[in-house]
């Protein structure tokens, strides 16, 4: 996280209200280097807040997807 370009913006942006404000936060790790490991870290918890330009919602269906995925 102290490579991401989230430590350049407030951190409170990384936990929006609604997914509409989510998207400001994930503009933001759109154009990050650290994109795919901060993703991976948030798929292996149960983390709250915008991580790797996902919301915790997206991560969930990746996690079910996945899930059905591997059941079948």
């Amino acid at each position: 996280m102290d490579q991401g370009l989230c430590r350049e913006v407030d951190p409170d942006l990384f936990f929006p209200e609604n997914s509409y404000d989510s998207l400001v936060a994930r503009r933001v790790c759109q154009g990050c280097d650290v994109k795919v490991p901060c993703l991976e870290y948030a798929m292996g918890r149960y983390v709250e807040g915008v991580w790797g330009g996902t919301t915790l919602a997206q991560r969930m269906r990746m996690k079910r997807a996945a899930h059905e995925r591997l059941a079948s």
